[in-house]
């Protein structure tokens, strides 16, 4: 299985600060809770077009929905 496309954390941290469950962050999204449960465990990927869904719904950004960038300066001061 390849890593998912999302970060699951974040995606259930913006939905928990939206003040929404699985099941409401998923019908506004027009995805199955189901689809939704494997997105925040982190066993599912959210193609382009459902992660903008998501990002819409929850009024944020794409990029506060993915995995932070690593540190490219590694070691710097």
């Amino acid at each position: 299985m390849s890593p998912p496309t999302q970060d699951p954390q974040r995606l259930q941290r913006r939905r928990i600060q939206a003040g929404l469950n699985k099941r409401e962050l998923a019908a506004l999204a027009a995805i199955s809770k189901s689809y939704m449960g494997r997105l925040e465990s982190g066993e599912g990927n959210a193609s382009p077009r459902v992660l903008k869904r998501l990002a819409e719904t929850l009024d944020c950004d794409i990029a506060d929905l993915m995995p932070p960038e690593p540190d490219t300066v590694a070691g710097a001061v």
